[in-house]
């Protein structure tokens, strides 16, 4: 067992680590600012493996199900934290209050709009980015923005342009993505 221990832990325990390294490319990767945590849960595993290891299997591979095993399950456990912060996270367009027309984005304080830019200049000052930047947008995107501009609000839109509102919130997310108005802030 000591020879395993020492060929295992050699050179800043490098092998351990190539193998840790292996699983985790399965997975897809993972940030080096996480790799230490996979180091440290390996390190568990090994003392455990170290317990237990029956001589019924190689040493390496026993080790390196029982690491597999125990990454994949961590990886479900933090996937699933991630979830959960996804299904605590609201849009900005949800409807707050009694009034059915006032969103969290109503709310936020900000003095410069897609809507206000547009509103300010009539279509042949535009500069060539806002051209770029109405260009990427679908006919239906333009018409959202264009009845948004005109002061219209969320369902009168809806039902001026027989939409639905998963419809609309595409259109609205489209409008403000990052995609397409990083033409304008750049």
């Amino acid at each position: 067992m000591e020879q395993i221990l020492i060929a295992y832990y050699d050179d800043n325990a490098k092998k351990l680590h190539r193998i840790v390294d292996k699983i985790l490319l399965k997975f897809g990767g993972l940030a080096e600012k996480d790799r230490d945590d996979f180091y440290s849960l390996a390190n568990e595993v090994f003392v455990d493996v170290m317990k237990r290891y029956d001589s019924s299997q190689t040493f390496e591979t026993f080790l390196y199900s029982c690491l597999l095993n125990k990454i994949k399950t961590e990886m479900t456990r933090r996937n699933r934290e991630k979830r959960k912060a996804d299904r605590m996270s609201i849009s900005i367009d949800t409807l707050i209050g009694d009034d059915e027309n006032t969103t969290i984005g109503d709310m936020i304080a900000d003095t410069v709009t897609i809507e206000k830019i547009l509103f300010e200049k009539n279509e042949d000052s535009y500069s060539n980015r806002m051209l770029l930047y109405l260009n990427r947008l679908s006919d239906l995107q333009k018409e959202v923005l264009r009845l948004n501009i005109a002061g219209f609000l969320p369902n009168e839109i809806r039902e001026e342009l027989y939409i639905n509102e998963k419809e609309y919130v595409e259109c609205y997310a489209a409008i403000h993505s990052y995609r397409n108005i990083s033409l304008l802030i750049q």
